[in-house]
């Protein structure tokens, strides 16, 4: 998470959550499945993502 989480929507919010993420410049891996996806496309914008 390089984006801090405070004064963002409780809905992306609960996605960092969701993905594993508690503060910032934390790193998490997860396996690569469209319901991921769709919550690193969510909160894009507050993650960088390296494959």
């Amino acid at each position: 998470m390089v984006k801090s989480a405070i004064r963002r929507p409780a809905d992306q919010k609960a996605t960092l959550k969701a993905l594993g993420f508690r503060k910032l410049n934390q790193t998490v891996e997860k396996q690569v499945n469209p319901q991921i996806l769709g919550m690193i496309k969510k909160v894009q914008h507050l993650i960088k993502v390296v494959e």
